[in-house]
């Protein structure tokens, strides 16, 4: 009765606050007090007792009494502070005032009139008060005190001297690098755990999270946010003196953090996690503060120039002159290897969770937070090339890369996980230009995780292949801006892969075959470019790795009509207009309205449908550079570097296949439907297209070579393309094939002899016959590697900015923070 008798008492102050037609005074602490005198149980009742509407009715009708509110919460907090927040009163006064501008904040952001407001000079200060505080704005006010608090001895964090209650310490002069949550990195003691500390740093957390979401609030456009976000820039400058260690405490409490414990079953519905919650918003926390580099130089959309520094040298992290934001600082400070294999452990055991399978359904904990871990290690790693090179020094690297698969193959298929999609593309596309990603590749793929791929025995270079062919031929349309990164990847680690399986093997090839009918190379002025970057493919292996490949080499033989015809592409009107006028006749177009390019959008913020275009416009228009860096890795000695011009660009397609027949040499005409690619503009120099385009369907059978739609009309113009012979003459001179013709043209005649000669019919004698095959010395000189590595720029911090907060917007739904206001940087849909 108790209980309800607070509320209805909370619920009258609200009523009156909201109805009361002149302002009230901030004296007035009668009045003022019952908004936080009487302990209000939890968060959720906050949110329930105070509607959204009457917070908007406050803000337009009454914005002197909103004003006094959010000063009067302020200042209750910054007096606990004062008084060490020593008593359980003071604890659920500051609680109260937490919850309240939790909920109040969010409001403020949404009207443009209101974003100044905490930071403007406090209402009804005194001289006095103005001269002791330096006239701080309101915000820096509260920032300050929510981080004193964060180490309040006996309030979240436990006590390590023996002060009384009528001696707590003060917490204006307390060291806070004592009380770091947790033992890890720059802290070795591992404090007791206590739940209602790990509540109280939660809550606290999740205001700081509000006062940061200013950004939820701008458009996805690079003009909107051209300052700095002032919260997170006063929280993360030196003007905060916790944070360094509130920097180690987020780390610390992340990477330590165990859901599965001891392994006792079910342990999780039999006890409260308190240390779930808190890991995840401290992981967010970590994940926008991190994002706000204020001093670092970017390439813009057109991905034109690199980052300041020299990317490849570690040491660049450390120059003298530092970033303004000291959790960019600290992340790229860190550098003992203890300290790189405490995150990296940390991370990939929770990445790994959702993996872990059991003889007991349901058994084991499944943390839900992996979208954030991913987006933290590709921080880490673009943040502190240090850390990225002791993550590829070993075969740590896969427990990263098997999960990320995982999540990559699970959401294909789902429209509303496309943000989940690009972050684990991108991580994957940064890790590839590093030779050792490559050769880390080759380890063999022997913990199976539930996956609906083909059975195969091999590599993790496999599992990678299959996973992106699968990606391919059975994901959703708006994937398809990802299709060149997804094939530039497997070009990077190409040079190193020692043995491909012949699953691997014949999924590559089935690609080949899609691409390369005559009909979809000419719907679109770059459908061709995917064809190079699968030439490119090819080449490398043989060239690098031909020993180890007889697999592939085999595979190559039996597939060789698709090189045979596509060295003999026809280029004369005739047949053009032949190819693609059989296209129209066999298969007819699924009814897909021409509509611009599908913009991005954050994972599950919209089931299916578009965002609004500026998102696009932040993201895909200037997507994850790609710079062509010719390096000598060969195992044999390379020679002359021919020209790869084509090789150099992206390719703009979407394969829908089945999995390929090996023992059909002929591609079936028949089972090939239509593919257009639908192209806004291409980007000049390294960078790649604006955001290629095109529909995608399911494979059909195992011996299907491919099924692909027409979704739009190509062309920056809008209009039909035209192909013309000299436009395929310009690029079919280019084709790289010379490698594979040469060995075409030495083991062909060989494996057919030894067929006939000892009346083969099983394809594993042939096999063993390319295993101790060689081509040395028959070969063309090899040719230099390259490796196209990712360039950050504007357009893809933009992207990250848009991506994090839409996951944090969907991940906070108790209390839902930030549902039903007026939102700019994504739209949301709901269902």
């Amino acid at each position: 009765m108790g209980n309800a008798d607070t509320k209805l008492n909370f619920r009258k102050a609200v009523i009156q606050l909201t109805t009361k037609t002149q302002p009230v005074e901030a004296n007035d602490e009668a009045f003022w007090s019952q908004f936080w005198s009487d302990s209000v149980t939890c968060i959720q009742d906050v949110f329930t007792l105070i509607p959204a509407l009457e917070i908007r009715a406050l803000r337009e009708e009454n914005p002197s009494n909103l004003a006094t509110l959010c000063y009067k919460a302020v200042e209750k907090i910054v007096q606990a502070t004062e008084t060490s927040c020593r008593s359980y009163k003071d604890q659920q006064i500051v609680l109260n005032c937490v919850r309240l501008l939790s909920r109040i904040l969010p409001y403020i952001f949404e009207d443009p009139d209101w974003r100044g407001f905490f930071w403007s000079t406090l209402p009804g200060q005194t001289e006095d008060a103005a001269e002791a505080e330096g006239s701080l704005p309101l915000a820096q006010s509260l920032i300050s005190a929510l981080c004193d608090l964060l180490f309040c001895p006996e309030f979240t964090v436990t006590s390590s001297k023996k002060s009384g209650p009528d001696n707590p310490e003060d917490l204006q002069s307390i060291d806070s690098c004592e009380y770091i949550w947790e033992a890890g990195v720059g802290f070795a003691h591992s404090p007791a755990h206590n739940a209602q500390h790990d509540y109280h740093r939660t809550e606290i957390l999740k205001l700081l999270l509000t006062c940061f979401s200013e950004s939820m609030y701008l458009p996805p456009v690079a003009e909107a946010h051209a300052q700095p976000n002032q919260w997170i820039a006063y929280f993360t400058s030196t003007e905060n003196r916790h944070a360094l260690p509130l920097f180690t405490s987020l780390l610390n409490i992340t990477a330590s953090y165990d859901p599965v414990g001891y392994g006792v079953p079910y342990n999780h519905l039999m006890f409260t996690d308190s240390r779930e919650p808190l890991v995840e918003v401290s992981l967010q926390v970590l994940c926008v503060t991190l994002e706000h580099e204020l001093n670092r130089e970017l390439a813009p959309a057109d991905g034109t120039i690199v980052t300041a520094g020299t990317p490849m040298d570690p040491d660049a992290n450390c120059d003298s002159g530092g970033s303004d934001n000291l959790f960019v600082n600290y992340m790229s400070r860190v550098h003992r290897e203890e300290d790189f294999l405490f995150i990296l452990k940390g991370i990939t055991r929770l990445l790994n969770n959702p993996l872990m399978q059991t003889y007991l359904p349901g058994s084991c904990k499944r943390v839900q937070f992996h979208q954030e871990l991913l987006v933290l290690f590709w921080k880490m790693c673009d943040i502190n090339k240090k850390f990225m090179f002791y993550v590829l020094k070993s075969s740590d690297v896969l427990d990263v890369l098997v999960p990320i698969l995982y999540y990559l193959n699970d959401a294909r298929a789902d429209q509303s996980r496309v943000g989940l999609m690009h972050i684990g593309v991108f991580i994957l596309l940064l890790l590839s230009g590093e030779r050792n990603f490559g050769v880390r590749l080759n380890k063999p793929y022997t913990v199976r995780v539930p996956m609906d791929i083909p059975v195969f025995t091999g590599a993790h270079a496999d599992l990678l292949i299959i996973v992106f062919h699968k990606i391919i031929t059975s994901g959703h349309q708006r994937l398809q801006p990802l299709f060149d990164c997804l094939m530039t990847i497997i070009v990077n680690v190409s040079p190193y892969l020692k043995t491909l399986s012949m699953v691997a093997s014949t999924k590559l090839l089935h690609l080949l075959e899609a691409f390369s009918t005559p009909w979809f190379l000419y719907a679109s002025p770059t459908n061709h470019h995917l064809v190079f970057f699968l030439l490119e493919v090819f080449n490398n292996i043989i060239q690098y790795q031909f020993d180890g490949n007889s697999s592939l080499v085999y595979t190559i033989i039996r597939k060789r009509n698709v090189f045979h015809q596509l060295a003999n592409l026809p280029t004369d009107h005739s047949a053009i207009a032949k190819a693609l006028s059989k296209r129209g006749k066999k298969f007819s177009p699924q009814s897909t309205p021409d509509t611009p390019p599908e913009p991005q959008t954050m994972e599950g913020a919209l089931p299916a449908t578009e965002a609004e275009p500026g998102t696009l416009k932040a993201t895909l228009a200037a997507y994850p550079g790609v710079d062509n860096m010719t390096e000598r890795r060969p195992p044999q000695t390379p020679g002359s570097s021919p020209t790869h011009e084509a090789a150099a660009e992206k390719p703009t397609l979407k394969e829908l296949a089945g999995s390929g027949d090996v023992n059909n040499d002929k591609p079936k005409a028949d089972s090939v439907a239509e593919v257009h690619e639908e192209q806004k503009g291409k980007s000049e120099k390294h960078s790649p297209p604006g955001s290629p385009t095109s529909s995608i369907a399911s494979g059909a059978s195992d011996k299907a070579v491919a099924r692909m739609q027409r979704s739009s009309s190509v062309g920056s113009s809008g209009g039909s393309w035209v192909p013309s012979p000299e436009w395929v003459h310009t690029w079919k001179q280019k084709l790289p094939l010379q490698t594979i013709m040469r060995l075409l043209q030495v083991l062909v005649p060989q494996v057919e002899k030894i067929c006939i000669d000892k009346g083969l019919t099983d394809e594993s004698e042939i096999l063993k016959f390319l295993q101790h095959g060689t081509l040395v010395g028959l070969l063309p000189v090899p040719h230099p590697i390259l490796i196209r590595k990712y360039q950050p720029n504007s357009g893809t911090t933009m992207w990250f900015r848009t991506y994090m907060w839409g996951v944090i917007y969907l991940r906070n739904v108790d209390p839902p923070i930030w549902y039903d206001t007026d939102v700019k940087l994504f739209e949301i849909q709901r269902v």
